[in-house]
């Protein structure tokens, strides 16, 4: 299916081009680019595109976009980071699609993710989405333009580490409905309160196209704060939770004997019951913000029930590996793509309602960008992990000192510098039974730590997700 010709992509960047020529698909990472797509030539601080022309092609790209002319068909432009920008605002242009913005402090990726399957039942095929956490100045953008003309929906992921990046990026996407999941203490390194991180994630309303809808958590501590900012520019406000007198509320929440959870939601016109895959009662809220999204553009809430209950797991976000061991198996469970202080205790309360024969062990890796009351923080998880019933907490990173100390010998501890070094602890520690939890800021590198539990090494091997 074409996404571009060349002369739309001129069209829309004011270059020049050098031939004709068709792409299906758009990437600036030449590990990422398949037969017929558009390379970007994006120009960084750390390195040039251009260096990666020949391999782009070599990989099969039907054209590029450069600020340099080149042998092969091309649009010739100024500025190649300005040129991503003006594709991403001709593909919002001419699409027709229902398009949803997630931010939040946590759970983005996954209820972007859920979002996308449950619109996806409703129009197969007809759904697009951010991949991965392109989330940020270049990911937003790049997902745009990636976003084919016949989309019905269209669901962006959007992040923050500053004040006004948010705002910038909702500009870009202009969301039918704009959503925040959460609000919690990340990234304080960069902000001098919660609650101006709670103003900067309320930026996502400032993109919202006329009479759209924001959705809000009814439960936060700064719900009002958000509601505040949203009204300025929504049409309509909906409010999801678990609280009485949420807009789109659980009624009835269960853990499931297989996993997951058994929920009856409350909607303004509906009913709907339905199985959650996740576990944990992050998840609930999660389902709930993404039933109150589907029923703003007009989804099918049946079928969005479907689809959570058939979610999988999400590679570093909660996806879970039976780890094959001499005796029998483990669980692990991969939650080691980031850590702030909020999804680690909810993490944490996940592993401690495992109905498991063995330990319950925790890899944590330092949580990143908490600037000033890191070690507070860092800290404060001593309680969820007691309250989990952790025997035994691998710590990962010089940050986790504090919370080494905060444990005293409530625990088996160990407390190393680095992921390499946490690696051979793990494999000694877990033993058929058990469930072990890997989570940590991404930074610390704790995926190549599930992936040596997971791959095979002496007396261990992957069995693939649960």
């Amino acid at each position: 299916m074409t996404l571009w010709n060349s002369r739309d992509l001129a069209a829309a960047t004011g270059g020049a081009t050098s031939a004709d020529f068709v792409a299906t698909g758009v990437a600036f990472d030449t590990r990422e680019i398949g037969p017929a797509d558009l390379f970007i030539a994006l120009e960084g601080e750390a390195t040039d595109g251009h260096r990666f022309l020949d391999q782009a092609f070599a990989a099969g790209a039907a054209g590029a976009i450069v600020s340099t002319r080149i042998e092969q068909p091309h649009v010739l432009v100024a500025d190649t980071f300005e040129a991503l920008n003006a594709l991403a605002r001709a593909s919002r242009a001419r699409s027709g699609a229902k398009i949803i913005g997630v931010t939040g402090s946590a759970g983005k990726t996954g209820t972007k993710e859920a979002l996308f399957a449950a619109l996806d039942r409703a129009a197969p095929g007809r759904a697009h989405r951010s991949v991965k956490s392109y989330n940020n100045h270049t990911g937003v953008p790049l997902s745009l333009a990636r976003m084919p003309r016949e989309t019905r929906f269209g669901v962006f992921e959007m992040g923050m580490n500053h004040a006004g990046e948010l705002a910038a990026l909702t500009r870009l996407v202009r969301p039918h409905v704009a959503l925040v999941t959460t609000i919690a203490p990340a990234h304080m390194g960069f902000f001098d309160s919660v609650e101006a991180i709670a103003d900067a994630k309320s930026e996502i309303f400032e993109g919202l196209e006329p009479g759209g809808t924001a959705i809000i958590p009814f439960d936060s501590p700064y719900r009002d704060r958000i509601a505040a900012a949203a009204r300025r520019h929504a049409g309509r406000i909906v409010t999801f939770g678990l609280g009485e007198g949420a807009d789109v509320r659980a009624s009835y929440a269960l853990a499931s004997p297989r996993g997951g959870s058994m929920v009856t939601a409350m909607l303004p016109g509906a009913q709907l019951s339905f199985t959650i895959s996740q576990p944990g009662e992050h998840w609930v809220a999660n389902a709930l913000a993404v039933l109150a999204a589907v029923e703003a553009v007009g989804g099918d809430l049946g079928l969005a029930g479907l689809a959570l209950a058939d979610l999988g797991g999400l590679k570093g976000r909660g996806e879970r590996r039976r780890i094959a061991l001499k005796g029998g198996e483990a669980l692990l469970i991969d939650e080691s793509y980031n850590a702030n202080p909020a999804s680690m205790a909810a993490t944490l309360q996940v592993l401690g309602d495992e109905k498991i024969s063995g330990r319950r062990i925790a890899v944590l890796g330092a949580m990143r960008e908490l600037g000033a009351g890191s070690d507070a923080f860092h800290a404060g998880l001593a309680g969820p992990l007691r309250e989990a019933e952790v025997e035994q907490a691998i710590l990962v990173g010089a940050e986790m000192e504090a919370l080494a100390k905060a444990l005293g010998g409530s625990m088996e501890i160990a407390h190393v510098a680095d992921a390499a070094t946490a690696i051979p602890l793990a494999k000694a520690a877990i033993g058929p039974g058990d469930a072990m939890l890997v989570k940590g800021s991404n930074s610390i590198g704790l995926a190549a730590l599930v992936e040596a539990l997971a791959s095979g090494a002496p007396g261990l091997s992957g069995t693939g997700n649960d």
